[in-house]
């Protein structure tokens, strides 16, 4: 039971026991009653409202005894919780704010709504640091029930950003209600880091892409767009459609599609594609290779080399996967 409802509790039951008493002693009413209660046990002491015989003397003594001693534990623990609550609140925004300043190669979420929910989820899944940044008071609640980094305040002010770590991530996302909200976001972040990946989301509207283009975005995404695809993708070609789902979110014929980069310590670095054993060892189908200026190589021959910072796109069990992650 909080502890604010137990101090009312007790204080109801102090103002019953007094006011019973009287009326029942000295036969006075219920207003008289109540307030001879209350200036007694609250040490105030106006003076005797109602003539008290000795049964009532005695029971206005045992009342100051039990009423004050009463009083001073109830009025101890509401300020106990209220104190409690706000130390508890500031050391959770401290500690926020210090998680926070320790991240890198993170990515900034910029609006919680429903794209933003889905997106934090998957990058939960995936063990990927990231911070969201929300102004709305009930969604900074969820956020905090969830358990993930937040901070609150407008994604577009520069303070705000720097306090994210845009100097530090890896990207920023920026998936807030209105094409003119994530221009704003896009142009302070691209002021703030030069180098910084961008990914923007647009309405749909026309010319929003281009604006949020030329803003900064590397790259920009129509979820409307997007979703219109894919549900003409599923009455065309529905087939190649749940194949896709099964291999990028996983499914009953345990197969992924990861991407994996190339490191210049790996072992596979350097070798072509037949000479890394990739196929022998661990049963995954090479479907691409990424080439580090931008090129892609689509279902390379057995000759195509590796080279370090190439980005490997293989599809096959997810167990494999990670096993060549470590070698990669």
């Amino acid at each position: 039971m909080p502890k604010t409802l137990t101090a009312l509790l007790l204080l109801l039951g102090v103002l019953s026991f007094g006011t019973t008493g009287y009326m029942f002693i000295e036969q006075s009413s219920l207003i008289d009653s109540l307030y001879m209660t209350v200036i007694t046990i609250s040490t105030i002491g106006y003076g005797e409202i109602i003539p008290l015989s000795t049964e009532g003397r005695i029971f206005t003594m045992v009342l100051i005894l039990v009423g004050v001693g009463l009083i001073m534990f109830i009025f101890s623990k509401m300020t106990e919780a209220v104190v409690e609550g706000d130390l508890r609140t500031m050391y959770g925004r401290l500690s926020m704010k210090k998680r926070v300043e320790e991240l890198k190669n993170h990515y900034i979420i910029c609006g919680f709504g429903r794209i933003g929910r889905v997106i934090s989820n998957l990058l939960k899944e995936a063990d990927t640091p990231f911070v969201v940044i929300e102004n709305n008071p009930e969604v900074i609640r969820e956020l905090a029930e969830l358990g993930y980094l937040f901070l609150e305040g407008e994604a577009s002010n520069d303070d705000m950003l720097l306090k994210a770590g845009v100097k530090r991530a890896k990207g920023l996302i920026s998936v807030v209600s209105s094409n003119a909200d994530n221009v704003y976001i896009t142009l302070s972040a691209r002021g703030l880091n030069s180098d910084l990946y961008i990914m923007a989301r647009s309405t749909g509207t026309e010319g929003g892409e281009t604006k949020l283009l030329r803003a900064g975005a590397s790259r920009v995404i129509s979820p409307y767009y997007i979703g219109a695809c894919r549900m003409a993708q599923h009455i065309l070609r529905p087939t190649v459609t749940d194949f896709i789902d099964l291999t990028v979110h996983g499914g009953e014929l345990g197969l992924r599609m990861e991407e994996l980069a190339i490191s210049d310590h790996g072992k596979i670095g350097n070798k072509s594609l037949m000479d890394s054993n990739i196929r022998r060892d661990f049963n995954l189908i090479v479907v691409a290779i990424k080439r580090s200026h931008g090129e892609m190589l689509f279902n390379p021959n057995p000759s195509s080399m590796l080279l370090p910072d190439d980005t490997l796109i293989v599809l096959g069990d997810f167990t494999m996967i990670k096993a060549l992650e470590k070698i990669v």
